[in-house]
């Protein structure tokens, strides 16, 4: 794992810049750094080191000499790849996967990304072409971001890089802000920081003569097959089990130890149990059973011989370290678990260089709760749905009452109701606390060209839950799940690797029909089949929680009340909110009369990254 930036063009300070830029991303890569200059390119690198210890420097430059490349992440069939081009005579210098990854671009052009099993962010220079590629993984799993700065094309594995070149004036992107109310996070292209861009999951970026373009090369596609009676479910768990297995067997590739992050749930279980690691961790709070699960997690390790490591969080500290998690974040996320995931990583860092977690198990196999809606809908499907949307505009004028909510999503078409896994303000609730007009789409509008696509792609053949599941894989994936993993490790020097977000494993997951996801009453059906034999029965059998924080609890007390008013009372707070809307929502949440902790937590996350990334850095 590691950091790389850079940009086009001369600069008679180009070596001072690139020097400034890496030094932004110096947590991606204690170990070294490296550099590579020339008239209308400058690459940039920062290393952590785990493959080839040695020799494994970058930028690296291909056999021919004519591709130089900055690469961060890990190809994991890079042996297998090695062969290949040692077959066509390629010989190599290193055993590192970066030199395998840029002699395979060398060999097959664009088409190298169809041949790749692994997570990565890179940018290739062509001499020859004088041309630039820039490349992001299939799932989004390694960040990589863009700009166009003073006729310079500028990029790099975090936004604060880019905000390191001259020239950059930092902007809040309002329409990001909007969408951030409702997802919990920004699903759009631009970032937070206007004109500063992400390169989106399975995405190459061709750069040549001042100009780029902007390809898609992998689409998490579902392409669930028809129920097969004749598939026995045997058979497909046994499947299952062995692309697992061998998933896991590529990801433990490494010259140094590697660990594992574990929680009382099935899929960090799983790969904690066996992977062959020596070493697991886990953060808890010391708020009561609802709050940790350290205790589940210490069953696993012993069944699994594992040395286990537990960090419990106190409040203060959670609190203490939100200002460098948002900065490490680069963009405001709403997930108080990335505060969570930031004191694992560190714990994690102080004994082991990689862990493996366990990312991508519920998209792919249906993992959350909330992918069981549709079934329960069903249950009034007799009722026309045109009666539905009536019955379902008139529960929403009612009161916040048991069974309210199912009635107003009964009458709502899973495009009107879903966007992922968050849901955190509408747009009325947004437009009250917005000072400034919403200028964007809705949150519906936004995702309507995606869920058109899919019902063009698919010819109306996919289910409710798989459209849902569909969302989530392309846009909460990346944009949360994915982003606090890397972005929580990085900040320790740490790589987090996620075989379930695995090519190969993919490719079997989205062939899976719905009963094979969600079936007997529980989620992830046959991935909890495939993998019971590694885990204690009450693991295997226990229902999706999610990662519990106690911010609910938290914001009732006096302490955090009075600092979150605090904020909310702010010249910055007045700048972009009404306050007196913020201040009835705390009021509210303290009065026990709604829960409003994640709305809170929202607005406050936002608050302490500009306050961060624009307060703090103008004095």
């Amino acid at each position: 794992m590691c950091g790389i930036c850079g940009f086009t063009g001369y600069r008679q300070d180009q070596k001072t810049v690139i020097e400034r830029m890496m030094k932004a991303i110096e947590h991606r890569g204690p170990d070294s750094e490296g550099s590579f200059c020339r008239e209308k390119i400058t690459l940039g690198f920062r290393r952590l080191s785990i493959i080839d210890l040695e020799d494994g420097q970058q930028p690296m430059e291909s056999a021919d000499g004519n591709l130089h490349i900055v690469f961060n992440g890990e190809i994991y069939d890079y042996k297998e790849l090695r062969a290949e081009l040692e077959a066509f005579g390629i010989s190599f210098c290193t055993h590192s996967d970066t030199e395998v990854l840029i002699n395979t671009i060398q060999q097959y052009g664009e088409k190298a990304l169809d041949k790749l099993r692994g997570m990565f962010g890179f940018a290739v220079w062509n001499e020859q072409a004088q041309s630039l590629m820039l490349a992001r993984d299939f799932f989004g799993i390694k960040p990589v971001y863009y700009a166009e700065i003073d006729g310079h094309f500028v990029f790099a594995s975090e936004i604060k890089s880019i905000l390191a070149f001259p020239g950059y004036e930092r902007k809040v992107n309002q329409k990001a802000l909007e969408q951030y109310l409702s997802f919990q996070y920004s699903p759009l292209e631009e970032t937070f920081f206007r004109g500063i861009y992400k390169l989106m999951p399975g995405h190459m970026l061709l750069y040549k003569n001042g100009n780029y373009e902007i390809k898609t090369y992998f689409k998490t596609k579902l392409a669930p097959g028809q129920w097969d009676r004749k598939t026995n479910m045997e058979q497909l768990r046994n499947q299952l089990a062995e692309n697992l297995k061998d998933s896991v067997e590529h990801h433990m590739l490494s010259d140094v130890e590697v660990g594992a992050f574990l929680s009382g749930g099935v899929d960090s279980g799983y790969l904690a149990s066996s992977s062959g690691a020596d070493q697991a961790f886990t953060v808890g709070f010391d708020e009561g059973d609802r709050y940790s699960e350290v205790n589940k997690a210490a069953k696993v390790a012993e069944k699994a011989g594992l040395k286990h490591h537990v960090k419990i969080i106190s409040k203060q500290e959670f609190w203490d370290a939100l200002p460098d998690v948002m900065y490490h974040m680069d963009e405001p996320l709403a997930d108080a678990s990335a505060v969570a995931l930031y004191f694992l990583s560190k714990e994690a860092a102080g004994h082991v260089k990689v862990v493996l977690s366990g990312e991508g198990a519920d998209e792919l196999f249906g993992g959350y709760n909330i992918y069981r809606e549709p079934e329960s809908l069903k249950k009034i499907d007799w009722i026309p749905f045109g009666v539905r949307r009536v019955i379902g505009k008139l529960a929403a004028k009612l009161p916040d009452v048991k069974g309210r909510d199912f009635l107003i999503r009964a009458g709502m078409k899973v495009e009107e109701r879903f966007i992922g896994n968050a849901y955190i303000y509408r747009e009325k609730e947004k437009a009250q606390i917005l000072k400034n007009k919403v200028t964007g789409p809705s949150t519906q509008e936004y995702l309507r060209p995606f869920f058109e696509e899919l019902e063009s792609e698919n010819r109306g053949s996919l289910q409710d839950m798989e459209k849902m599941q569909s969302v989530d894989l392309s846009y909460w994936l990346p944009g949360d799940i994915l982003q606090k993993a890397d972005k929580m490790s990085m900040a320790h020097s740490l790589e987090v690797r996620v075989p379930f977000l695995d090519k190969e494993v993919f490719d079997f997951a989205a062939k899976l029909p719905k009963e094979a996801k969600i079936a007997a009453g529980t989620t992830k059906y046959i991935f909890r089949k495939a993998v019971s034999e590694f885990l204690p029965q009450e693991t295997d059998e226990r229902r999706k929680l999610g990662f519990p924080i106690p911010i609910r609890v938290w914001l009732r007390q006096d302490d955090w009340y009075q600092m979150v008013k605090e904020l909310f009372t702010s010249k910055e707070a007045e700048e972009f909110f009404h306050t007196e809307e913020l201040l009835q929502l705390l009021k509210d949440h303290k009065e026990k009369k709604a829960d409003n902790s994640r709305k809170i937590w929202t607005v406050l996350s936002f608050l302490i990254w500009y306050d961060k990334f624009f307060v703090s850095y103008s004095k």
